[in-house]
């Protein structure tokens, strides 16, 4: 019991020395950024992959339950 609070104790002191950082300061002029946040990454190509992924381990999954 001991050691799982230490353990716990440790994971929330390392939690609170990762937000102690201050975020960086804006640019001066706001246009200077180069373009939205992300470079304007396709994101519908990746969902579609991520969701035929996710139907194909679904479908093997079942298959190895019904096998």
């Amino acid at each position: 019991m001991k050691k799982q609070i230490l353990a716990i104790s440790i994971l929330m002191l390392m939690s609170l020395f990762a937000l102690a950082q201050a975020p960086p300061t804006p640019p001066s002029n706001a246009n200077s950024g180069g373009g939205p946040v992300g470079g304007n990454a396709p994101v519908g190509s990746g969902m579609a992959i991520m969701l035929v992924m996710g139907a194909a381990y679904a479908g093997w999954k079942k298959y190895e339950e019904v096998r």
